[in-house]
């Protein structure tokens, strides 16, 4: 698929995450990839090899075991990773219903 714009990737990006279970995988995997980053900032350089590890590995398992699609990364993986901090700071100040419901799209209730 092609996308002319950023706001043209965003509406499908939004659309592969349509799951609430989906979207807070991606939020604990990007919130625990920064607090991991942070550190191996100030404290082990080391550690920073655990951040694509754990912001990918909680966003991928997400895709293939909850929302059962494939993952955007793999055709834009620049444009995803913009949008998944995007969506991770909507989530953070309670915003994304809100934008699901803009770009037409209805949450789905369900458990975590």
């Amino acid at each position: 698929m092609n996308f002319r714009s950023l706001e043209d990737f965003w509406a499908f990006y939004v659309n592969q995450h349509s799951k609430p279970s989906t979207r807070r995988w991606h939020f604990a995997g990007t919130l625990l990839s920064i607090v991991l980053f942070i550190y191996s900032m100030l404290f082990n350089r080391w550690f920073l090899v655990f951040v694509p590890i754990c912001g990918y590995g909680f966003a991928w398992y997400s895709h293939f075991f909850v929302e059962g699609n494939v993952p955007a990364t793999f055709g834009h993986p620049f444009w995803s990773l913009l949008c998944d901090f995007r969506m991770f700071g909507l989530m953070l100040t309670g915003k994304m219903d809100r934008e699901i419901k803009r770009l037409g799209k209805r949450p789905i209730l369900q458990g975590f």
